[in-house]
């Protein structure tokens, strides 16, 4: 399958206006260390970087990530290429913006709010109605996926809705940022 293309992998790419949009509301700032989980060709990646930011570009598909790899050398980019359920956290703190595979929510959540996770916040763009159940878990539903520990550490919220329109090809279901942050 060439590096481009989506069939089999359910990739989506945002494009580089909402991706900027979805930047800007991370409140990215230079010299801040970001996870870019499910990369893709650089959609978030690139605007990260035009922020200043630190970035730790994480895709499993080949082709994918020798593009990343290919298109910001020498700029403050590191390409990893590993599934994000595998994924070693920085051990110093870090934020996330990404779009990553619906799939992968779940274990994506749990690892990044996991004890000894060094994370300040995350904007993760996410299946609307999992990012809805996510930000509601959170407050009211012990047990769920955003309690005990996580909603001790970890307060979380809906942020901005993207519609199907922001991505190519467009994706059969809608998207909504989970906004997960530290409590101070």
């Amino acid at each position: 399958m060439p590096a481009g293309g989506n069939a089999g992998w359910g990739w989506h790419r945002l494009t580089h206006r909402w991706a900027e949009q979805l930047v800007a509301d991370a409140g990215v700032r230079p010299g801040d260390l970001v996870l870019d989980v499910g990369a893709g060709d650089g959609a978030l990646t690139g605007p990260l970087v035009e922020a200043g930011a630190q970035v730790v570009a994480v895709e499993l598909h080949p082709g994918r990530a020798a593009l990343l790899r290919q298109r910001f050398a020498g700029r403050p980019v590191t390409v990893v290429r590993t599934d994000a359920r595998d994924l070693r956290l920085p051990r110093r703190r870090f934020q996330v913006v990404a779009n990553p595979p619906y799939g992968i929510t779940a274990p994506l959540l749990r690892r990044l709010t996991s004890p000894g996770s060094r994370l300040v916040s995350a904007h993760l763009l996410l299946q609307h109605a999992a990012a809805r159940r996510w930000a509601a878990a959170a407050v009211a539903r012990p047990g769920g996926p955003g309690s005990g520990r996580r909603r001790a550490v970890f307060e979380t919220g809906l942020g901005r809705r993207v519609p199907r329109s922001a991505f190519r090809p467009p994706p059969a279901v809608d998207s909504t940022v989970l906004v997960v942050r530290r409590r101070h």
